[in-house]
């Protein structure tokens, strides 16, 4: 790996941790599916400079090995540059997963823009921005909704230190049911949807969201949001039981076209030295192009 590279890398995983390169730095942090032996050494994992220890009350310790490492750190990613922290959840404030989806978004966007003159992205569960800043870098308008306000500021961060400060994104804190049913009211439709739900979570005003009982429903007012000219959608799981050909099916039940593509696949960080990691499941369709 060219340790200049101020970029993140999976160096390896095992024994339910990942042994992670995130620019300068280097982190081992859990990873409960990986369930096999590391292939690095351990002198390797031995020279990280921060790990996570444990989870106590939905809150983590770090164990710091080197003393200068700040609480703060850049990093450059496809669309631009993010914020990297060590939060108190055990998040650095990207999942690298998501990584491979962003170049492709990037170029939809452009191709949405050339077919129809505009392209109005909604994303939602959107966290620290990355998907939002790779569309905003293809040109589109983003609507960028979390019900974290520590999130949404985060990823207005992201957007400055990536040159975005001015692009057309709107950044909203709000319940993600609540506020689509108000877009749906208001008549507004977009060109393309993202979403990357959890498992378990809590709105605003402590409405609560089960993905089990709630995705379905999200999906269905989501149809209704969708402009004539509806190009691509995204959706994203990290939940047990729905898999890439579920949440294809989910997609398959609310896209109105028949034709388009769709990848469907499990997520997986790859490593450059080690073990790849699985990472959740991803179904992307997109009406025009060829991007898979």
């Amino acid at each position: 790996m060219d340790q200049s590279a101020n970029t993140y890398t999976l160096l390896d995983s095992g024994n339910s941790l990942k042994l992670e390169q995130v620019g300068a730095y280097r982190l081992i942090r859990s990873a409960p599916q990986a369930l096999w032996t590391p292939l690095l050494p351990a002198t390797e994992w031995d020279r990280a400079d921060a790990t996570l220890e444990c989870v106590r009350e939905g809150k983590v310790e770090w164990t710091i090995r080197n003393d200068a490492m700040p609480d703060e750190w850049n990093i450059d990613v496809p669309p631009g540059v993010m914020c990297m922290k060590r939060s108190d959840f055990g998040h650095l404030g990207i999942f690298p997963e998501q990584m491979r989806y962003w170049k492709i978004l990037q170029q939809v966007t452009k191709d949405c823009i050339a077919l129809h003159g505009e392209c109005n992205v909604l994303n939602l569960f959107a966290y620290t921005g990355g998907s939002t800043l790779a569309s905003a870098k293809g040109g589109a308008s983003v609507t960028h909704l979390d019900a974290s306000k520590p999130s949404v500021t985060w990823a207005r961060k992201n957007a400055d230190a990536s040159g975005l400060e001015d692009a057309p994104i709107r950044w909203i804190v709000d319940d993600v049911q609540k506020f689509v049913s108000r877009e749906v009211q208001r008549g507004n439709t977009y060109h393309g949807i993202i979403l990357d739900p959890p498992t378990y979570g809590k709105g605003t005003k402590k409405e609560t969201w089960k993905i089990e009982e709630d995705l379905e429903p999200l999906l269905q007012n989501l149809q209704k949001l969708m402009h004539k000219d509806f190009s691509f959608m995204h959706l994203c799981a990290h939940s047990n039981n729905f898999t890439p050909l579920v949440l294809e099916g989910f997609l398959r039940d609310v896209i109105p076209s028949s034709s388009g593509e769709y990848l469907t696949e499990e997520m997986i960080i790859p490593s450059t030295e080690g073990n790849d990691l699985p990472s959740g499941a991803s179904c992307f369709y997109a009406t025009h192009g060829s991007y898979f």
